[in-house]
Formats: C-alpha cells, sequence, structure tokens
C-alpha cells in the first residue's frame, strides 16, 4: 500500500497514525510512506513492531488543495502523490491511497496508470449508509458532461466494486432520475435507460433522491455534476442534523440530564450512520487500485480508506471490472464504438 501522506487538510498527522493503525490490524499488509523527509518521522516504536512491512519513500513536492491539474501533472513529478500512484504502476505496491486534490489525484493516476481496455473515462465511487446497509453511488465528480454509453460503463463497474468488495452476485443497479417512470427524464437518462434493460445487469429502473438512503439499490448510476452534488448535500444534511441535536440537548440544565438517557441511542444512531465509516472513493476504470480519502479525514476515517484500499486490491478490483466489461462487449459487440471513436478525437485535439 502506497500512501501519500502529504495530502489532505491534517497531513502526516492524520496519515501516520492511520498507517499505523493499519498495520495493526492487518498482519498481512504492507505500507510505502511517501512524502517529504523532512516531515516523515516515523514512530520509533511503530518501526520496531512493524519492521520491514513499514517503509518510507522520499518525495520532494507536495500538491496543493487547490492547485490546478496543469501544475500538478506537468510541474511536480516528484509529489508525494505522483510517486505514490507511480509506485503501483511499478509494482511495487497494489494500491495507492491520497487524501489531496482529487482532480489532480484522477488526472495523476489516468495518466500514470491508464485506462482499463474498452473503459473510456474513469468514475468516482463511494458507498453511502441506508436503512438496508449500504449503496454504492458513482458519478461522484469526475465527468460532468457524460454519454449513454458512459453511464452504462458506470454501472458495469459500479456492479464489480459491489461484487467484489461486498460479494454481491446480482447487485441491484439504479438510474438516479427526477421520477420512477420511463417517460420522465432527459434524452441522457432516457437512452442510458434502454442500454441499462438489455445490459444482463439486475437494472430495477429508475430511482428517485430519497430512495438512496432506503437502501432500495445497491448501485446508483449517475453523471458527476449531478452525483458530486447529492453527496455534498447528503454531508451537509448529516452536519445539520448533529449540530441541531446537540444544540437542542444543551440548551438547558434539563436537556442536558435526559441527554446523558439518550446517550446510548444516540451513539448507537452515530455509529450505525457515521460518515467516517464510510470513507473512501475508489477511482473506478483505471488500471491499478486507487483510492481518495476525504481531504478532512480524521485517523479512523483514513484508516476506513486504507482498508477499503487494500480490499480492493486483494479482490483484484481492476481485473474484475475488465472481464465484466469484456464480458458485455462480447454480446453488445458495437455499443461503444462511436463513444470510444469521440473520446480519442477529443483527446488528440486536447493536445
Amino acid at each position: 500500500m502506497a500512501i501519500d501522506a502529504m495530502g489532505g487538510d491534517h497531513g502526516v498527522a492524520v496519515t501516520l497514525p492511520a498507517a499505523y493503525d493499519f498495520l495493526a490490524s492487518d498482519d498481512k499488509a504492507g505500507v510505502i510512506v511517501v512524502g517529504r523527509d523532512s516531515d516523515i518521522q516515523l514512530d520509533h516504536a511503530a518501526s520496531s513492531r512493524f519492521g520491514s512491512r513499514l517503509q518510507c519513500q522520499p518525495a520532494s513536492e507536495v500538491i496543493g488543495m487547490h492547485e490546478s491539474v496543469v501544475s500538478a501533472l506537468r510541474g511536480k513529478k516528484d509529489s508525494s502523490m505522483r510517486v505514490a500512484v507511480d509506485l503501483v504502476k511499478e509494482g511495487r505496491a497494489h494500491a495507492a491511497v491520497s487524501a489531496g486534490n482529487t482532480a489532480a489525484l484522477m488526472s495523476v493516476s489516468r495518466f500514470v496508470l491508464k485506462m482499463l481496455p474498452c473503459i473510456d473515462r474513469p468514475a468516482i465511487a463511494t458507498a453511502l449508509p441506508t436503512l438496508q446497509g449500504q449503496t454504492t453511488m458513482l458519478d461522484l465528480g469526475a465527468n460532468v458532461d457524460c454519454l449513454p454509453e458512459h453511464l452504462m460503463q458506470f454501472a458495469i463497474m459500479g456492479s464489480s466494486l459491489v461484487t467484489a468488495m461486498q460479494h454481491n452476485i446480482t447487485p441491484r443497479v439504479g438510474l438516479l432520475n427526477v421520477g420512477e417512470e420511463e417517460i420522465k427524464g432527459n434524452e441522457l437518462v432516457k437512452r442510458t435507460a434502454d442500454l441499462l434493460r438489455n445490459s444482463g445487469l439486475n437494472f430495477i429502473g429508475n430511482v428517485e433522491g430519497d430512495d438512496i438512503f432506503k437502501g432500495v439499490c445497491d448501485v446508483v448510476v449517475c453523471e458527476g455534476f449531478t452525483g458530486n452534488s447529492v453527496l455534498k448535500a447528503s454531508e451537509g444534511l448529516a452536519q445539520m442534523i448533529s449540530f441541531g441535536l446537540k444544540e437542542e440537548f444543551t440548551r438547558n440544565l434539563l436537556r442536558r440530564i435526559s441527554a446523558l438517557f439518550a446517550l446510548p441511542v444516540i451513539n448507537a444512531f452515530k455509529q450505525r450512520f457515521d460518515h467516517r465509516n464510510y470513507n473512501g472513493a475508489s477511482l473506478l476504470g483505471l488500471n491499478g487500485v486507487v483510492v481518495k480519502s476525504h481531504g478532512s479525514a480524521d485517523q479512523h476515517s483514513y484508516l476506513c480508506a486504507l482498508q477499503r484500499a487494500a480490499e480492493a486490491a486483494r479482490e483484484r478490483l481492476p481485473e474484475k471490472i475488465s472481464e465484466r466489461i469484456n464480458e458485455y462487449i462480447s454480446s453488445h459487440p458495437h455499443t461503444f464504438d462511436s463513444v470510444i471513436a469521440n473520446d480519442n478525437v477529443t483527446a488528440i485535439v486536447s493536445r
């Protein structure tokens, strides 16, 4: 596991302790901590305890949270983020984890690792808590403008992720829309639904925003603009509820006393829906495992991202995605021809 120790809002104050926790929880895992020598001071007790399972890899530069993609990709080839992804490319690490700049991580990973065959664009996928357990949603911001074929690929990748990580053979796939009826939605959603109905996936149809957290499906598919908006709105709602409860329970002495009796229920609720337990978004479609941690992640959150990356690597997630894509193409040989040609032309022009 390669860790970009410098990324995120807290840097080594979070990434190093989380790395120690990860190694303590998994005696078969190894970690390569990537960062500036002046910042990475490994704990002597941890070094002695974990031995060769805990290594350091120097990197002289750091990509800022608001730095441009061009600057990150061309100007900082020895950044901690770039070096961590390079280690995956070289085969020295099975996965890379970073809490740094999302756009930079996506661009660096795509440039270094390349895309899996027959997949046009990467997608960001993460698990969200629901009343039934959890659901996986993608894309969460990597692709603002999409074609139906892109969403079809996202559905296949999301299904592969759920199958690999949760051992769910036939995950239910829902397409995010403004209504359940087939006649509703824009042209993108309608054409995507047609592809999904004939895909061989367990497509249950359109789902609305309130269905996401009911747990009616295991995979929710949408383009990145909508997905990112839903994710940020749900995070804001969770923060509002948490702040509101705390404010109400501490408003006066009587409520503080009642809070003591309600504490077991509050703690159980917090544990069940704690967003930190779901930290770690997978960058799907790459020829390697890369996981993006939330930039403000604390030690527990970052540990969850490391565990998610380790599980994806052990389950050979990229290989399984490639297998599912190949199976689909063998039965639908010309579905992606036009979109591949279109993306290739776009790539040539952009150079």
